[in-house]
Formats: structure tokens, sequence, C-alpha cells
């Protein structure tokens, strides 16, 4: 090449500085340019406009495994296949012929595959082209740089592997999941197959027993996976449980909590995937089977461990593959052990509210009863969502539906307080409204205590919502009041669906607007059912949608209350749900006219014996003859009572279902109170006598007074029930 022209001092002035004593020292030794171009540590070589090679240095002559003068007047295309990497021959010379017609150069460009040598281990080559040209700006050819930056670019993908191990694993609070995650990884980037087996205990979300016996039993392959589609019959599936030997390298990776690098004669392992014969025979083609064996530590506990294994990858394991394996180990083991503690904290969780929800709930002979409690996904963590049943007296009972804001054991444990605060303001026969009032109260207690433990929590942070209704089989009525809470359902017997417009009232916890009641008649037969929002409500769905799809669902006349509690969950839900689902369903069964006796009273003493007499044939015609002389004494000393203690006109009214009730009601808001007279007293053991002779007694609360109640079981062969 000419290099005396003047136009040569320009470009070689780099940087444009002109002409120099550089410039001088450049013309005066082109033997000691060449000579530094033939010994770079970079492979160089110069092509002509055909492509063929007219000049190649030492490096790169050592690069391909190919001698110069092998390459020398030969095309790129021809010289290419001969070498011994394997790189896409083709794909290089058309990026070549690109430089040489645009002048375009290439610069950086990323070269992968592997040797002939070792075809299954990749390499990365450093490729650059420029177009070279003359004094006279004539083309003249290409030149082109190689590099190796194998080490640099596996060191890249080592550290893109551990970030993707650390960022998936920790993506999700499911131990199982983890685990596969951590396998689904590792394969194909690290081995052909890579097995997790963990210990129950962790498993089940308990902490390892530091220095507990190890054996197979408490395994069980947790994830796994491999470049082949499907699992031998050999190896053990997930899920199942794994056994080692006491003395196997695993059982001793795991006592002695270091990891082992091992190569196993392709003998010795083909009988491993002795079901794979594919297998079998390339793990003999190769001659061995690396392993590495690594145990899963968290916090100072081992959980498990870790098999690597290749037999398709031509190159066994080396040290700097044990400590890849090492720290990918490493950063799942963190997201195990979180999920093993989520684990842990979500089973007690939901120990602790399923043994504060009823263990059945039972309306007797005024309601069929039929429930489901849905938990939230485990990532949300056990909700504060209950249902329930309550007996009242007069053959009444309420229902009732709550939700504790929040997730996890302090919600689970918020819900048992209120469930627990329900029933005993029920067993007072207190109205709906009443009943929710004196809840929200202590809900406020609730978050005030909370608050002075924590100032940083929000009511909206502790709140709840409630419904509470009562049904009167005797008035065939429904009284409701709700609490922030979604209405409920009223379906009659032709499958027509309402949604009674209940004043809303505010959640509890708030304290700010009173509550209010609604009373809704109940035809005969028909079901009523109450949920809590996470049936209608999700993140993806607003609650108008929901409402439509419960309408829906619940639009099944004749259905069995079992049959259509799955139906609304199948078709409202469109997968597992946001928060927990209670939902009751709950038919009615009205009393009839020869199941109740009513009679209007004076206040005069003689009307005593009156309605001894009354009770009397009222029994007789029953056929509980054998009650008659325990009620007329509870009737005499009820309707005494009132006389004397209360005012306005008396009422008495027997009730036959389940039981046998007396109930005397008057004008008078006093509440009776059972005494223990002394041997002198010649009065005061009314009650105390109602109290031994009954089963139960109570007092409630009207608009216009009070009603003094008592119960009585009936006998075995009474006649409970009005027949068909």
């Amino acid at each position: 090449m000419d290099t005396s022209d003047s136009d040569t001092s320009d470009s070689t002035g780099a940087a444009g500085r002109g002409p120099g004593p550089r410039d001088e020292w450049w013309h005066a030794n082109p033997p000691m340019l060449e000579r530094i171009l033939a010994l770079s540590p970079a492979g160089m070589a110069v092509l002509d406009r055909d492509l063929c090679f007219v000049w190649v240095n030492e490096a790169l002559e050592r690069l391909g495994g190919l001698p110069r003068d092998q390459r020398l007047g030969k095309r790129l295309r021809d010289v290419l296949p001969l070498l011994d990497l394997k790189l896409d021959a083709q794909g290089i010379e058309s990026r070549t012929r690109e430089v040489l017609d645009t002048g375009r150069p290439l610069v950086d460009h990323l070269l992968r595959g592997g040797t002939k040598a070792h075809p299954h281990r990749p390499h990365a080559y450093s490729l650059s082209i420029f177009r070279l040209h003359d004094a006279a700006n004539r083309v003249l050819g290409v030149s082109f740089i190689v590099l190796d930056v194998t080490d640099r670019w596996r060191a890249r993908d080592r550290l893109a592997l551990l970030n993707e191990v650390g960022a998936q694993t920790s993506s999700t609070l499911d131990v199982m999941h983890t685990a596969q995650t951590l396998a689904d990884i590792s394969v194909p980037r690290l081995a052909d197959f890579v097995a997790v087996d963990l210990l129950e205990s962790v498993i089940r979300g308990d902490t390892p027993r530091p220095g507990a016996p190890l054996h197979a039993p408490q395994l069980r392959r947790a994830g796994q996976q491999s470049i082949h589609e499907g699992v031998p019959e050999s190896v053990a599936a997930t899920g199942q449980a794994v056994s080692f030997h006491p003395q196997s390298p695993e059982m001793q990776c795991m006592q002695d909590g270091r990891s082992r690098l091992e190569a196993m004669p392709g003998a010795s392992t083909s009988s491993w995937f002795a079901t794979d014969p594919a297998r079998t025979a390339k793990i003999q083609e190769f001659g061995f089977c690396s392993l590495i064996l690594v145990p899963i530590r968290a916090l100072g506990d081992v959980l498990g461990v870790v098999r690597f294994i290749r037999w398709q990858l031509r190159d066994p394991f080396e040290q700097d593959d044990l400590l890849l394996a090492d720290e990918v180990v490493a950063r799942a083991a963190v997201s195990i052990d979180n999920a093993r503690r989520y684990t842990r904290q979500h089973s007690t969780a939901l120990a602790l509210q399923r043994s504060l929800l009823p263990r059945s709930l039972t309306g007797g002979s005024t309601l069929d009863v039929a429930w489901r409690y849905l938990p939230a996904r485990a990532s949300d963590g056990a909700g504060g969502d209950w249902c329930d049943v309550i007996p009242l007296s007069g053959a009444r009972v309420a229902m009732v539906v709550g939700d504790v804001v929040g997730h996890g054991i302090d919600a689970a444990a918020t819900m048992g307080r209120l469930r627990t605060t329900v029933r005993t303001l029920a067993d007072m026969d207190l109205p709906p409204d009443e009943l929710l009032a004196h809840l929200d109260d202590l809900v406020l207690r609730l978050i005030d205590e909370e608050q002075t433990a924590d100032p940083a929590l929000t009511p909206a942070a502790l709140g709840a919502t409630c419904l509470y209704a009562v049904y009167d089989p005797a008035t065939r009525t429904c009284t409701m009041s709700r609490a922030g809470h979604p209405p409920a359902a009223v379906i009659t017997p032709d499958g027509s669906v309402t949604f009674p417009d209940l004043p809303a009232g505010p959640p509890l916890g708030l304290g700010a607007l009173p509550f209010e009641s609604a009373e809704v008649d109940i035809v005969d037969g028909s079901i009523l059912a109450l949920y809590t929002d996470g049936l209608i409500e999700a993140r993806d769905q607003d609650m108008g949608l929901g409402l439509s799809r419960l309408r829906t669902a619940l639009a099944s006349p004749g259905a069995q209350l079992d049959e259509l509690c799955g139906t609304v969950l199948n078709d409202v839900l469109t997968g597992r749900p946001d928060d927990d689902v209670a939902l009751l369903l709950a038919r009615t069964h009205a009393l009839y006219e020869d199941q109740v006796a009513t009679w209007d009273l004076t206040s005069h003493p003689s009307v005593v014996a009156d309605a001894r007499s009354l009770t009397a044939d009222r029994l007789a015609a029953w056929g509980l003859d054998g009650l008659t002389f325990t009620f007329e004494l509870i009737v005499s000393e009820l309707v005494t009572n009132a006389i004397r203690y209360g005012h306005g006109h008396l009422r008495l009214r027997l009730i036959r279902q389940d039981a046998l009730i007396c109930e005397v009601s008057d004008a008078s808001s006093s509440s009776p109170r059972m005494r223990h007279a002394r041997t002198t007293d010649e009065d005061g053991r009314g009650l105390f006598l109602v109290a031994q002779l009954a089963h139960r007694w109570g007092t409630r609360y009207t608009t216009d007074g009070k009603i003094v109640w008592a119960e009585e079981r009936l006998p075995a062969n009474g006649d409970r029930h009005r027949a068909a």
C-alpha cells in the first residue's frame, strides 16, 4: 500500500492533529507496525474485494485452529467451515459483504457457538469489521478483528442467571412453586436435570429441628426439570416422597452442609434412567454423568438438597459451576425460607380462623341451612369473614355474616371476638339495629386499643362490616340491619331473586351514623342468601357485575341448598378469590296455624285459672299430655307475674316446634328478676320454679312492652312437625 502521498499523512495523523513527529515514525517503521499487528492478542485478518484472505495474524490463526497457509487466498465462505469454531458461516459472510458494499462498519457484534472439540460448551466472540481504502480512496477490501469474550459473556450470563433466580423465586410465597421455579430457571442454563428435595417439615411450614436425624420419609420432591419432556418412572414425580441411603452423598451433603461435585461413570448412572433407553444410551456414549449436590441452607437451617446433573452436555461440571450452583441455591434458599415462614403463618391463621368458625350450622325446623367458606389466595393470607346461625326465643332464628378488614392472624382473632360478641348480644334478644350499635361500640374500643399501641393505624384499616337478620316463622317476616355490608338476597320458591332495599348503615368502627332495620315479608319456602363482598367483588370485577352474576346463579327453583352453594361459587367467582368468601343459604319454614295458639287475657287474677285450662286443652290437642302439669305451672307463674308487676292487656302464646314454647307479653318494660326467697318468705319463688322446670327461659323487649318466655324440650316420641 502506497503511504508516500500527502493524503496519507492527513489520514494517519488521527485525531486531526496534522503532520508531526508521530507521522515520521509511522512512515519510517512499517516493519514495526506489521510486527505489532501480527503479535496483537486480538485475532485480525485482511480480505480483498472478493472476500479472500490476504493477511492473517497469529492470534486469529490460534483462535480458529487452522494454519495460515490454509487460509490465504481462499474465500471466507470456504475457510469458515474448516475452522474449529462452530459459527454461522453464511451469516458472517453476509455481514462482511454488507460492510464492503456500504462502508458502514460492524462494531462489537456478538457471535456465539461451540467448537468442534467442545460442541456443547458455548463460546462467545466479539466481531468488528471495517472497510479498507487506499490513498486514492479506492476500496481495497475489509479487515476484521475477533476477540474471544467467552469469559466476559459467561460472567454476564451467570450474573443474569443469579438475578433471574432472585427475582423469580421471590415472586411467590408458595414453597413448592418456589422450588419448581428454581429447577425451571436452572435447566438448561446450568444443568440437564435439576431436582429440588425439601424436608417434609419445610413444605408444611415448620422449622427444621437442628440436629434431628434425616430419614427418607422426611424428604419430598418439591420441584424438578429436565431438558427432555416427561420424567422416567424410576425418577420420583413432583410431590412424591424421595428416599436416600443414610450414607448417600445427598444425605451426607445435608448432614454436613457442604456442596459436592462428582463425576459418575456412565455405567453406574445409566440405571438411574433405566426406563429411558435413549437417555441411557446417551449417557453411555458420553461415558460419564456429572453431578453437583448443594444443600439448601437458610439462617443455619438445612431445608433440603438440590441435585444438578449433566449428561447431555459434553463438558462435565467445573469448579466455577459449583460456585455458581452454590450462589443460585443460596439466593433461592432465601425465597424458600420466606415461603416456609409465610406458609407457617398462613396455616396458623387458617387454623385459628377455622377453629373460630362454627363446626356446623343448624336452624332447627325453622331453617334448612347450607354454607361455604372459601379462603383467599395464599398470597393474601387468611381473612376475617364469618357467618353464623343463632337460635332465638319464640322459634326465631338469627343469621349473621361479617367481614373484618385485613388478613392474617389479627383479622382472624378479631373475627372470633366479633362472632362471640354477636352470639352474646343475640342471647339478649336485641333488635338487629340495636345489636349492631353495641357491636359498633366494641369495634371502636378495639380500634382505640390498637391505635394506642400503633398510632399509625387508621380506623379504616381496623373496621368491619356485618349483616344481621332475624327470621320469625310465626309472622313470616325477616328483620334485617346491615353495617356497610352487601345486601342479602331473597329467592322465592318460583326462582325469582330480589335484593331488599335495606338501609346501608356505616361500617363498624366509624361510630358516625345510627343503624336502621327493615322488615321483609318472606314467602314460606323462600331462600335467604347472605354473603361477604369477596363473592361479588374482585380486582377485575365491580360489585354491579358481581350482583348480576349472583342473581343469575341463585335463580334455580327447587335446587338443593348444598348444590346451590356450589353453583353460586362456580358461576360467580372467576378464579381463586382475592378476598375470603363466606356464603350462607337458608330455606325458611313457617309455622302453621295448628302449631301456634294465642289468647288475649285480662289483668284480673281470676284469668290465671283460665290460662291453665287453655294450656291443658291445647297440649291435649297436640298429644303432649305428659307436659301438661309442668306447663300449667309455668304458665300460671308467668301470667301471675305479668298481672302483679306488669300493666295493660296480657297475651299468652304457645308454640309447638322443636320445643314447646310459652310466651306471656304485657305492656310493661320492667325486667323480671329471679329471687332466691328465704324460708320465711311467702312469695318470690315464681321465676325460680320456672327456671327449674323449663329447659331455658328469658325476656325480650318489644316496641310496646316485653315478652317473658320459657321453653321445654319435647319428648323423644313427640310430634314436632306438622304432617305434610
